[in-house]
């Protein structure tokens, strides 16, 4: 019998407050996220992770001192590996193993891809749980895994699942916590629906990153099916550094939201986790501008996590990966160039 392995890709999160600065340190150095040789990145990476350790543990603080996003992706993982072992219409993917690689903390592709081997895998699948693609996310994670599965001899046949920003389960689940939130807006408030994604520098994109193209396309499928004309905005939230970065930021459009006397719905359309970036920025600090502000009305709708619709979309994504089907909801135009599976 055929063993698949599934990975499912995320940034991952420190487990303590000793790890945040580990943690930062990771990330920084990543040339996906500072573009700059070595040995200068490490040295930036360093000075960055040490002089933004103090204030990224008082925000973990918030919640618990440590990132859940871990508990959270195993638990897509066990139910996403519940579903797969399903047959579906009289066709089995064989052995199914889901397993969980961050790119920043612990697990690290390093000892999944040594698990991998062990398990004696056949086939390995690649699904980031970052539905739009971009080279920051995505892209590291797939580079990093070939990288550690040629380190590790780990020779198999591996495909990826590079986005997956409009696909039918994707969009049901947001729409399915969407609606759900739309009813409890007070009757005769004027609302407005915010869709947040994180934020990257303008220079990324600018350089064919397909990341604000797709999280666009996320977003008008959603209000397809919505009510017509209905009052939305995408926008860009968790801006560092002095770059200029893609806009509009999801703190002006809580002040005008304010100004304009709206009450707010924010969606978390690009986070299918709950993490610092849901819990803390969106719970806590945006709530708090948005009081500032007066808006009356601030509700936000849950990150997808193990909703029914997105775990069976996750599901029909590595089942038509596995038997080779080429669709465009699920692999990108080759004019964006981030597909970077063989699709043989």
């Amino acid at each position: 019998m055929t063993k698949t392995a599934v990975i499912l890709f995320n940034l991952g999160g420190p487990d303590s407050p000793e790890a945040v600065e580990g943690f930062l340190y990771n990330l920084f150095k990543d040339p996906a996220i500072i573009s700059v040789p070595n040995p200068l990145r490490w040295f930036l990476a360093k000075m960055i992770s040490k002089r933004r350790a103090p204030l990224a543990r008082e925000i973990y603080e918030h919640i618990g001192g440590s990132s859940p996003l871990l508990q959270q992706t195993i638990a897509q993982g066990h139910d996403l590996q519940k579903e797969l072992s399903n047959p579906d219409d009289g066709k089995t993917l064989g052995d199914v193993k889901c397993f969980v690689a961050m790119r920043y903390w612990h697990p690290f592709a390093d000892d999944v891809a040594r698990e991998v081997k062990n398990w004696g895998a056949d086939k390995v699948i690649l699904l980031p749980l970052y539905p739009q693609f971009s080279t920051t996310t995505t892209g590291s994670s797939v580079k990093d895994w070939h990288r550690v599965a040629r380190k590790k001899g780990l020779s198999v046949s591996t495909k990826l699942v590079c986005c997956y920003p409009d696909h039918r389960n994707f969009i049901k689940s947001h729409l399915t916590l969407l609606q759900e939130a739309l009813a409890t807006v007070p009757e005769g408030a004027d609302v407005r629906i915010l869709f947040s994604a994180h934020g990257l520098p303008k220079k990324v994109i600018d350089k064919g990153d397909p990341y604000q193209q797709q999280v666009e396309a996320t977003v008008k499928a959603i209000v397809s099916q919505l009510d017509e004309g209905i009052d939305h905005v995408v926008c860009y939230q968790s801006k560092v550094g002095p770059l200029e970065w893609i806009g509009p930021s999801t703190e002006d459009e809580i002040c005008r939201a304010g100004r304009e006397n709206k009450a707010v719905v924010i969606v978390p359309v690009a986070f299918v986790s709950e993490h610092s970036e849901t819990l803390v920025e969106l719970d806590i600090e945006y709530k708090e501008l948005a009081e500032e502000n007066g808006v009356k009305t601030y509700i936000r709708v849950p990150a997808l996590g193990t909703e029914k619709h997105y775990i069976e979309g996750l599901a029909d994504l590595v089942r038509k990966r596995f038997h080779n089907t080429n669709e465009r909801s699920f692999f990108c135009d080759p004019q964006t160039k981030c597909c970077l599976a063989e699709r043989s």
